[in-house]
């Protein structure tokens, strides 16, 4: 059996299908916008799932250690880096913990360094509290790459400056930042005082060649001074059991994070995400195995597509399973670009410039979908740039 296969979402409530007509006008294009998988999540948590349903009670239950444990184990034995479980706390999700780190760990005014293009709640979780963005502007070289060089930090910040919210891997142009890069970065925000929130669901999600490193784990002094966003629901295609962790080493920091979500009430979470969450890291390795080959081979589908044509620059993504495209040669306006997107090709994607104005005539495409999935997209972009070019 094909695990990876196509599978109907249209009649289920998934959120990138239900809101087509609200979002494109249409039900017809092909959704490939909203950061989840159109792929089975792991059998083994499904199956732990089902069994916890045996017993009749469904009450409130708090997050056991022994799943913060497996996580630790998992991050041990993937990233190389030891955390202690009691710097781990129960978050519904990572824009949620985005938001609860700018307001328990800075201050109304303050300015938060923002690096752009970036997933868009980087922006208003700032703003949203009345915080004030500080805009790094990721540049690309003559190939295309993106670099992080933290010496053009310096002219933008302030005594102000308090904060910075880094996506690594970043979504959405795919970067792995090396551990030279961080180290450099790194070093930046200990020097300014500067806290770091480090973005790092997509940990797991990288491709061969690559090496993710957790930024919190370069040091003992960065350790101290970074909050670590992590989960499970990228991984495992887990975001709808609402559940992720934060990972905080300074005691000082913690306590600042735990007061606001005291205040806000959000809780320890259900008890189905509770098991879930445990089984995807125990028993979901040789899934997440499995899982990187069937992404590996979309990413390389894309590259060479994107070699077969010369109107569309698939940028090779280094983790993730969101590729950015530059679609500059088309010599499109961003509303002229949509409406190719949506309305000649039939593709419901996201549009670069929802990520930040240096997103400008790009497109990010979800490609973690079945392989006959991925050749029906591109057989309508094929299609529609055949009309354009006439």
């Amino acid at each position: 059996m094909d695990e990876f296969k196509a599978i109907d979402r249209a009649s289920s409530n998934a959120e990138k299908y239900q809101l087509r007509e609200k979002l494109f006008g249409s039900n017809d294009v092909q959704p490939l916008w909203v950061a989840d998988m159109d792929i089975a999540t792991p059998q083994c948590v499904l199956e732990v799932v089902k069994h916890r349903l045996n017993h009749p009670i469904l009450g409130y239950e708090m997050m056991p250690r022994s799943a913060f444990e497996a996580q630790c184990a998992w991050i041990l034995s993937h990233h190389a880096w030891r955390i202690d479980p009691q710097w781990l706390l129960y978050s519904p999700s990572v824009v949620a913990s985005l938001g609860c780190a700018v307001r328990a760990l800075s201050k109304v005014g303050d300015e938060i360094i923002v690096m752009s293009p970036v997933y868009p709640p980087f922006f208003t979780v700032v703003t949203d509290n009345h915080r004030q963005v500080i805009r790094y502007s990721l540049t690309q070289n003559g190939e295309g790459n993106y670099s992080l060089d933290s010496r053009d930090l310096e002219r933008l910040i302030t005594p102000k400056t308090t904060m910075l919210l880094l996506c690594s891997p970043h979504n959405p142009i795919g970067r792995v930042w090396d551990k030279d890069e961080l180290k450099a970065l790194g070093a930046f925000c200990l020097a300014h005082n500067i806290t770091i929130v480090s973005d790092e669901i997509h940990s797991d999600l990288v491709f061969e060649g690559h090496c993710h490193t957790p930024i919190a784990s370069l040091s003992p002094e960065l350790s101290e001074s970074t909050v670590t966003l992590l989960g499970v629901g990228k991984t495992f295609n887990m975001s709808g059991f609402g559940i992720s962790t934060v990972c905080i080493a300074s005691k000082r920091l913690r306590e600042k994070f735990q007061y606001e979500t005291q205040k806000i009430h959000w809780g320890e979470g259900s008890v189905l995400s509770h098991v879930a969450f445990e089984a995807a890291y125990n028993e979901g390795g040789q899934w997440h195995q499995r899982l990187l080959m069937h992404l590996s081979g979309n990413k390389e589908r894309l590259l060479q597509w994107s070699d077969s044509q010369n109107f569309i620059t698939v940028m090779p993504p280094e983790g993730t399973y969101l590729a950015w495209l530059d679609c500059r040669p088309l010599g499109l306006n961003d509303r002229d670009l949509r409406h190719f997107m949506v309305h000649e090709a039939r593709l419901g994607v996201s549009m670069g410039v929802s990520f930040g104005k240096e997103g400008s005539g790009f497109v990010r495409l979800n490609f973690a979908i079945a392989r006959d999935s991925l050749e029906e997209a591109l057989n309508r972009l094929n299609t529609a740039l055949a009309k354009l070019s006439l």
